[in-house]
């Protein structure tokens, strides 16, 4: 039998001001984009073409922090941290309200909600057709995401919730598709989503966590093992 020592990585303090206050780290990546966008406009930064690139940034960050939401559950698997799973919420969200401005600027500062030019433009390129399927899909997880509508809906909720696995390829697909030539970035960021959902597959989230139960891998921040505030001591 070998006995492993588990040391805190800093000081009780200031490990437990974290866990109090590390959504607030949350909301302000959320809100980081909108406020360099806003730094932008304010200093003349918005490039030759203003409308293009706020409608390039929204995009940009809306899918970024939609597959960040993604990563929260596959990491929580890995490293048995269960905390990270209450980050999936704003992180969807966040990316939520981009991929929506990201559509506000696109109709209105760019085509003046002109219907009629609106819907031609959907019909004749598909890369918009594709991002306004992914934007729908992602807007009745957004109004449906509070604590009352999880209970009103029951078991249903989670079945509709799982159309993220849909809205986050097709965001990507979208961002791909609307690139002219280098499409690296869309191709790594499809790339990270097919593993993220791989990983989510029954049997492999299964195996991944038979194998760092047994290696005794659970973290020491949830508190679990910890026999004393410096550490915690298990056998294995």
């Amino acid at each position: 039998m070998k006995r492993y020592i588990v040391q805190d990585a800093y000081h009780p303090s200031i490990r437990n001001w974290l866990q109090k206050n590390w959504v607030h780290f949350v909301h302000l990546a959320g809100l980081a984009p909108l406020a360099l966008l806003a730094w932008d406009a304010l200093n003349g930064n918005l490039t030759i073409n203003p409308i293009q690139y706020l409608t390039q940034r929204t995009g940009y960050a809306a899918i970024i922090l939609l597959v960040v939401s993604l990563v929260c559950t596959p990491l929580s698997v890995v490293s048995g941290w269960k905390r990270i799973l209450t980050l999936r919420r704003p992180f969807g969200l966040y990316g939520f309200f981009y991929a929506a401005l990201h559509m506000l600027i696109f109709t209105a500062l760019d085509f003046g909600l002109n219907i009629p030019l609106i819907a031609q433009e959907i019909a004749e390129k598909r890369y918009i057709l594709v991002g306004a399927m992914a934007l729908l899909l992602l807007a009745p997880l957004a109004l449906t995401s509070t604590k009352e509508w999880q209970r009103w809906l029951g078991r249903s909720w989670k079945r509709l919730h799982r159309l993220v696995y849909l809205a986050v390829p097709l965001a990507i697909v979208h961002y791909a598709w609307a690139q002219k030539s280098d499409i690296r970035q869309p191709l790594i960021l499809g790339v990270l989503v097919a593993v993220l959902l791989i990983l989510r597959l029954p049997v492999i989230r299964r195996g991944i966590e038979v194998r760092r139960r047994a290696s005794g891998d659970a973290p020491a921040v949830d508190g679990s093992q910890r026999t004393s505030a410096g550490g915690a001591s298990r056998t294995r």
